[in-house]
């Protein structure tokens, strides 16, 4: 079998230029969420692998489905590699959909440039680049081990970063896929099995526009919101003395992300509407954080107002929608021949053996687990989010550790198969 790695790992340097520029392609194709436009790129995915006789079924999600949820368009892709009767149906699923570049680059956000070994560009470290490591890890396989049971199937999703359920969540609830076992797009040095869950919640709070020559006459919704957010903040403050007991995660935290509020300099905001972000660790009940947030928000708000003295109609009100709930990934039992393998392998190719741990981030990955799929979190990237640049000005992948994860991979998948 050694032989077999040490196969799959020469036919991966062959091809190595050309798995370069079949990234470079797709970062080149702009995927910003919002707006949400990312069937083009799906598009283009779906053209570009066509010419190694990989045919990708195209998966549109209804328009006005996509348009209500806020994104202007979805094709998700499934390639499907079958080889023969009896194994395992492996997964692989990496999401194309980025939030937009911001400010700061010093190279083009979309021109995928390579400067010192590294290679520039949104999506390239999250996650395009593991587009171009599970399809060059599954052409070894093929072109070296000639697997002759199992399959695998490459999910090309684009919906990560409004939640997933219009992307892996999508094909899983409309019966397209229903593998064994997946791996989704991540970095080189760790195995991730858990994540923290996710609760976004948007609060309105209402109160009554007035002149600001005659403020008496108006009820401030921007002073009721600071009452809200000091009892948030200090909600944050004591997660801090939770701990998870999952290798990765600390403790959860609540973040307000985004204002908005007022008309004018000189008038009274009569509305302002917070979003907040709360990151949740695997042992949290997502119903009870829930119900504790709304019951900090509403006794911030009846605080405010009896400090104001209003009542009434005067009173200030506050109404809190549901943004997005991301549920926690935790490890299924079925996910030890997924680390075993990466971790033999990764020690064999990087030197070391990454850690099976857990992250503070939440992914697509958990929705498989919610149908009972064990999976692991392995891809190509750096040590950290922070490395990778990664929702940051120039964002960037180190050529070598695409180079290495693919080989990583492409070794893995030669045990899983067989």
């Amino acid at each position: 079998m050694s032989s077999d790695y040490e196969q799959l790992d020469a036919w991966i340097d062959a091809h190595f230029d050309e798995q370069v520029r079949f990234l470079q392609e797709l970062v080149r194709v702009p995927t910003d969420t919002p707006p949400g436009d990312n069937a083009p790129h799906a598009e283009r995915t779906a053209e570009l692998i066509r010419a190694w006789g990989f045919e990708a079924e195209k998966h549109a999600v209804p328009e006005q489905q996509v348009r209500d949820y806020g994104m202007q368009s979805i094709t998700n892709l499934i390639v499907r590699r079958p080889y023969g009767q009896g194994g395992i149906t492996l997964a692989l699923n990496a999401h194309g959909d980025v939030v937009p570049p911001g400010d700061g680059w010093k190279h083009d956000p979309y021109g995928a440039e390579i400067e010192d070994g590294k290679l520039y560009g949104r999506a390239a470290a999250v996650s395009k680049s593991d587009f171009s490591t599970f399809s060059f890890a599954v052409r070894a396989l093929e072109a070296v081990a000639r697997p002759t049971k199992g399959s695998i199937e490459l999910h090309f999703t684009y919906d990560e970063e409004f939640g997933g359920l219009l992307g892996p969540g999508w094909l899983l609830s409309q019966g397209l896929t229903r593998p064994d076992l997946m791996i989704a797009a991540g970095f080189s040095y760790e195995v991730v099995t858990a994540h923290n869950g996710c609760l976004q919640l948007e609060v309105t709070i209402q109160g009554r526009m007035a002149h600001a020559a005659v403020p008496n006459t108006g009820v401030d919704a921007l002073q009721a919101a600071v009452f809200v957010m000091n009892a948030l903040y200090a909600e944050n403050s004591a997660y801090q003395e939770v701990s998870s007991r999952v290798k990765g995660i600390s403790h959860p935290y609540l973040n307000i992300g985004r204002i908005e509020g007022g008309t004018n300099t000189n008038v009274i905001p009569g509305k302002v509407v917070l979003k907040l972000d709360r990151r949740m660790i695997p042992e949290e009940n997502p119903a009870k954080v829930e119900a504790r947030l709304h019951k900090v928000i509403q006794d911030a708000t009846r605080h405010f107002n009896r400090w104001r003295g209003v009542k009434g109609a005067d009173a200030v009100t506050s109404d809190v929608r549901r943004i997005l709930l991301a549920r926690a990934m935790t490890p299924l039992p079925g996910n030890q021949p997924l680390v075993g393998a990466l971790q033999k392998h990764a020690a064999a190719v990087f030197g070391q053996i990454p850690p099976a741990v857990g992250t503070p981030l939440y992914t697509d990955v958990r929705l498989y687990g919610e149908q009972g799929i064990p999976g692991v979190i392995y891809g190509a990237g750096p040590r950290t989010v922070l490395e990778s640049h990664a929702k940051r000005s120039d964002e960037r992948l180190d050529l070598e550790d695409l180079r290495r994860a693919t080989k990583v991979l492409a070794r893995a998948l030669a045990d899983l198969m067989a």
